[in-house]
């Protein structure tokens, strides 16, 4: 049986640099760091399980973050090591788990709020910071179940974002969130149920950039409290006016942070 591969976008040389798009995205949404960075490096963007021109999950059982590493492992074994990870929101933490697996393979890490809920579950259980998000999922879920997708969208966007976000998405993205919200209770299981002690992210030993937005969600300071004490050489950025969606909402701004850091590893 021949495994599946993400599609892939690709511009530039020189060392590469993989990125890794949140949940209800794409590949699309390092267009412009691509444009940024490939004059000096190979930039790679992936397209995730069941988005943008990738195959979806073809199992019945819930995915788990090593299945999202091995998706993508078979680029990153044709890359020349070592590589930079590029992750934002669920693309941070399969970017954490795939660094943990190989970790001479990564030259250095840029995260974007990783979503690695299970932590905040691990050090206090529920109820905790991470219960708004647990109660979007669900309220998702429920959503589905009645067959209304719209309605499952909005609870997701309007969580990440901010109520009245979903309303103001223009028509034409619409569409890609929508199906891409079908696979919610998947996204969640794998946060929620990762098993990775806080413990192993002490073994990272390479630069790592940790941006946050400072009017980002609960869940996603929380697990940043947990995790950025946890990296032994990580550089942490908080942005003032941005919240978890920034890499898209204001890409120029993360993007000119990560070039800087990418000019000094």
């Amino acid at each position: 049986m021949t495994l599946p591969e993400p599609y892939v976008r690709e511009a530039g040389c020189g060392a590469a640099v993989v990125c890794i798009h949140c949940n209800a995205s794409s590949s699309s949404q390092w267009r412009s760091l691509m444009d940024l960075l490939s004059p000096t490096h190979r930039v790679l963007a992936l397209d995730s399980y069941g988005s943008g021109n990738s195959p979806d999950w073809h199992s019945d059982r819930f995915i788990s973050l090593a299945d999202e590493v091995a998706f993508i492992e078979p680029v990153l074994a044709r890359l020349q090591s070592p590589v930079t990870l590029v992750g934002h929101s669920y693309g941070a933490a399969v970017a954490l788990k795939a660094a943990l697996a190989a970790p001479t393979r990564v030259r250095a890490l840029v995260l974007y709020e990783p979503t690695l809920f299970s932590l905040i579950d691990a050090f206090t259980p529920p109820p905790n910071r991470a219960d708004g998000i647990r109660d979007a999922v669900s309220a998702a879920g429920a959503a589905l179940d009645r067959g209304d997708r719209d309605a499952a969208a909005k609870v997701f966007i309007d969580y990440w974002m901010g109520e009245g976000a979903w309303a103001n998405t223009p028509e034409h993205r619409r569409q890609p969130i929508v199906d891409s919200v079908a696979n919610v209770r998947r996204w969640g299981h794998a946060l929620f149920t990762e098993p990775t002690p806080i413990q192993m992210f002490h073994r990272l030993d390479v630069p790592i950039l940790y941006m946050a937005g400072k009017r980002s969600t609960a869940s996603a300071q929380g697990v940043a409290q947990l995790l950025i004490p946890a990296l032994p050489r990580v550089r942490a950025v908080e942005f003032e006016e941005l919240g978890h969606m920034g890499p898209i909402t204001r890409p120029e701004v993360v993007n000119a942070e990560i070039k800087r850091f990418l000019e000094q590893v």
